[in-house]
């Protein structure tokens, strides 16, 4: 990662530079529409709700935002405390520079920490990519456990 990178906490003005990394994630998987999510939606709940709905590592390269990692905290029945990273993005132009390696490495180190049990987070299928990227962090893919969702509407 090049030493321009800075990797740090989100802030509340960092909303709108995400939501657009959200969209651009979205559009890889070519799922843009189901995006309703807006800026003032995730200041909300990121920074003016107690507790916070979720937490945020932003990469930034001289003050533009290149890369995030959204997680929260959950509970494990079994092991107590985890986090779970719901995405990790960066920008096309950045990948394979090391920014989606720094941004996890920190969120690992938050997880630390934390003494959180686990760090758990979902990868497509059909992303090789992403894949590959989290192999080289001894990633454990489960194959015994299926998602499971209700979305709006169905309750």
């Amino acid at each position: 990662m090049s030493d321009d990178i800075n990797i740090r906490a989100g802030k509340k003005e960092d909303c709108s530079a995400v939501l657009e990394l959200i969209r651009e994630l979205a559009a890889y998987e070519k799922a843009l529409p189901e995006v309703e999510l807006t800026a003032e939606q995730l200041m909300k709940d990121g920074f003016e709700s107690s507790p916070p709905k979720y937490q945020l590592l932003v990469a930034e390269e001289n003050d533009d935002i290149v890369g995030c990692a959204l997680y929260y905290p959950r509970y494990s029945t079994w092991k107590g405390r985890t986090l779970y990273l719901e995405d990790l993005v960066v920008k096309e132009a950045y990948r394979r520079k090391g920014v989606g390696s720094g941004l996890l490495k920190a969120l690992i180190g938050v997880a630390g920490e934390e003494n959180a049990a686990r760090l758990e987070w979902q990868v497509l299928d059909w992303n090789q990519d992403a894949i590959a990227f989290y192999e080289k962090f001894n990633t454990r893919f489960d194959e015994e456990w299926v998602n499971c969702k209700l979305v709006r509407g169905d309750y």
